[in-house]
């Protein structure tokens, strides 16, 4: 993307992020699909997965303010933030997520002339199937759902900070107020209704998809059957379930 291109974008979700997000934190759309279930067994059928298609992100911070509100999420946390990567000439690499991108981006002293590349990627928990924070948990606060998302029984949860040190991608938290973990929950209170997370639907470029991986018809699964996409260090070996199409090697 050059830098008129990007300016274009940057402008796009200023200017138009606000109306989006007004909308969108108090008419929610659903998915189209009611969850309906009876019984913790019934959950089974699901297989909640997540795509971030960089190609489209624009950086607006749409989808960081809408979590916020929707999850009271606290100030200088953040359960999804969007970081900016700009590579010049000469192959250096510069990365910034100013406020984790709730206020957009805003042009700033880097040397545009030497910048060759940028990009937005936005970042969330990854809800792995071998999740290394459920793992570390000493009390069992950290546990897989029966429809594969990683949440926090905060209950149980006595503030330890193991996960948050385990987790390779920076996606927990301390929530210091109430001494317990934190972190992206895909909006689980919403996904139980058959809504999609708050951040999907604030989304003004459809860059954040979520569905059903158990569902063949799901977007989700034909979008992954058709599009070549990666995930953040696989080396790592959490098995992640938030996808990214178009990630650059730059990426960490």
């Amino acid at each position: 993307m050059d830098k008129i291109e990007r300016r274009k974008f940057l402008k796009l979700g200023i200017y138009s992020s606000a109306g989006i997000v007004m909308g969108s934190l108090f008419a929610f759309s659903k998915t189209g699909r009611e969850i309906d279930y009876k019984s913790p067994e019934d959950l089974s059928k699901f297989d909640w997965g997540f795509i971030v298609d960089t190609t489209r992100c624009i950086g607006c911070g749409a989808c960081v303010r809408a979590c916020k509100v929707e999850n009271n999420v606290p100030d200088t946390f953040y359960r999804t933030w969007v970081e900016r990567y700009e590579i010049d000439k000469n192959g250096r690499v510069r990365v910034d997520s100013p406020n984790g991108a709730l206020d957009s981006f805003k042009d700033d002293n880097f040397n545009e002339a030497e910048i060759v590349k940028s990009f937005f990627v936005p970042k969330l928990c990854n809800h792995c199937k071998d999740s290394a924070c459920t793992q570390v948990c000493p009390v069992g606060a950290t546990y897989d759902s029966p429809d594969g998302v990683v949440l926090i029984d905060k209950e149980r949860c006595v503030g330890c900070g193991y996960c948050v040190q385990a987790c390779p991608y920076g996606c927990r938290y301390i929530d210091h107020e109430k001494g317990v973990a934190d972190k992206c929950t895909l909006c689980y209170h919403r996904i139980q209704k058959g809504e999609a997370p708050a951040c999907v639907n604030a989304c003004p470029r459809a860059a954040r998809i979520f569905g059903n991986l158990k569902d063949p018809e799901s977007k989700i699964r034909k979008i992954l059957n058709l599009r070549r996409y990666g995930t953040l260090k696989p080396e790592m070996g959490t098995n992640p379930k938030c996808y990214y199409i178009g990630l650059d090697m730059e990426v960490k």
